[in-house]
């Protein structure tokens, strides 16, 4: 069932035919590659028009892209055109001197090229003197300076293209297409979990013992998109990341590499999930380089995998094993791969799942017995929620009692002593009491401040501290509720009531 599922997706059908079960699928349509499995990039060009006059004008380039029976073809049709032109124009030379005419060539007479009596004894010293045989036999003469002439012609034109199509042939054949062959890619893709990430991985091996020296790899994800203008890329090229960061991408090919990309919030797969797989089109081109240790020519090895060729959850067999003194590679396991257990959501969703569950866990991490000073304030406030609701400070007493209160809690995190040499704890809350009460009469309204006012002109009465504390927040008396000490106004005269505003020292006096 998971062999038909990978091979033909989800999309098959169960026939019951004669009490045998077989699976019908259609099968999915051949996907047209950029680049083949081999490394073949299937791209032509058509229609150059007047551009194909840069071919010409790059002529080496062109014979050496050449296929080998086009070379070996233009090979031996140049030298049999040039020697046949040569010779022919020694033959032209000698019919004008009137050399063949003289067939034996007495003593009496001194011809061009001697011993050249029709064609074939022109083609023959042509050949001898392009390849510098030198029978001895046949010879050009003093007494002709037209042979001189064509004789240094020969020589350079001979060079000129030995060394062309010679040097051509060398580049071609020392090309280092062939090494590529023996690069090694896997035939699938996986994707599956390494470290606690989800990665995508294939492997690379090397056939020969002869090093790829600064070997790189790099990988292109080419895949269709619309950008937001409505703009239609049909084969947009997107990098894909594997460890050009860490310098993981530089390869130390000697044994076979499993090569990582990781899927994270910058990968293109960051909300690629198992279903979603079946439904992508995209392929992953691999680009392997590296400079051949024995030629110190720079080769380049490519595959492709389509989203096809891409296995959820699978993972690839090693290959390594020790053995006495070396190590051995075992290639008849590199393209297998085994099932192992994945995850089958994308990255996007499992940070969407974690980032839900992570406020309960907060919320959880605070205990009662938490000596941090902002939880145990929290537990209070929400504790009595109620009463701080009914009897509210007013604006400014609040923000001057937040203020002060986180002053206090972080003394008593940091583990300062509060002003007077006291060590900071619970019991020095009623002085940041009394500071916030002595400070606050100036600014209530005004039916607060003579109820205020009535309090604290009696001293030593029990129910008004009570009272006094019924009236301040819930997380305030909360914390003054374990102390006993009564509460001080600083006074500037003799008595409480000179500190009082006219007004009220008039209150005062008519009652």
């Amino acid at each position: 069932m998971s062999v038909l599922r990978r091979k033909f997706g989800e999309d098959y059908q169960v026939v019951n035919t004669n009490r045998d079960i077989t699976f019908s699928a259609q099968a999915k349509k051949k996907r047209q590659r950029f680049v083949e499995k081999n490394g073949r990039c299937n791209v032509q060009h058509g229609n150059l028009g007047g551009e194909t006059s840069r071919y010409i004008s790059d002529l080496f380039t062109t014979l050496v892209d050449l296929k080998w029976r086009w070379n070996m073809l233009i090979f031996i049709l140049t030298y049999t055109v040039a020697w046949l032109v040569m010779a022919s124009m020694w033959w032209v030379i000698a019919y004008i001197r009137g050399d063949l005419s003289h067939g034996g060539h007495d003593e009496s007479y001194t011809p061009c090229v001697a011993n050249v009596y029709n064609f074939p004894s022109a083609f023959l010293f042509f050949i001898e003197t392009e390849a510098t045989i030198g029978y001895g036999y046949r010879y050009i003469t003093e007494k002709c300076p037209e042979g001189i002439i064509l004789f240094l012609f020969q020589s350079l034109m001979g060079s000129i293209v030995d060394a062309f199509l010679i040097g051509c042939m060398f580049i071609k054949m020392s090309q280092p297409k062939k090494r590529a062959e023996t690069l090694m890619f896997s035939q699938d893709a996986v994707i599956s979990q390494r470290d606690g990430k989800l990665c995508l991985m294939f492997r690379v091996g090397n056939l020969r013992n002869s090093h790829m020296v600064s070997a790189q790899i790099r990988c292109k994800l080419i895949k269709s998109r619309q950008t937001p203008e409505g703009e239609f890329l049909p084969l947009d090229q997107c990098e894909l990341d594997v460890g050009f960061g860490t310098g993981a991408d530089q390869l130390f090919l000697v044994s076979p590499l499993t090569i990582c990309h990781e899927i994270n919030t910058k990968s293109p797969f960051f909300d690629l999930s198992q279903r979603s797989l079946m439904n992508e089109q995209f392929e992953i081109v691999v680009i392997l380089e590296g400079i051949v240790e024995t030629t110190g020519m720079t080769c380049q090895a490519r595959t492709s995998y389509t989203e096809d060729e891409v296995l959820w959850g699978h993972r690839f067999l090693p290959v390594m094993s020790l053995e006495e003194g070396f190590f051995r590679v075992d290639y008849s396991q590199f393209h297998n791969t085994f099932e192992v257990n994945t995850p089958p959501y994308s990255v996007k969703e499992q940070e969407e799942k974690s980032s839900l569950t992570s406020p309960n866990s907060l919320s959880v991490a605070a205990t009662p017995s938490s000596p941090q000073c902002g939880g145990r304030r929290e537990r209070l406030l929400s504790a009595d929620h109620a009463e701080d609701q009914a009897f509210r400070l007013p604006s400014k007493l609040q923000r001057m009692s937040s203020t002060k209160e986180e002053l206090l809690c972080r003394r008593l995190k940091t583990g300062q002593a509060l002003p007077g040499g006291k060590a900071s704890s619970t019991g020095d809350l009623p002085l940041s009491i009394q500071r916030l009460r002595s400070s606050s009469i100036t600014v209530v309204r005004q039916r607060q401040l003579d109820e205020q006012v009535q309090l604290l002109s009696l001293d030593g009465d029990g129910q008004e501290d009570k009272l006094e504390k019924h009236r301040l927040p819930a997380a305030i008396s909360t914390i003054a509720a374990p102390t006993q000490t009564p509460v001080q106004i600083p006074l500037v005269g003799s008595r409480p009531e000179d500190n009082l505003p006219a007004k009220l020292r008039r209150m005062n006096a008519d009652r």
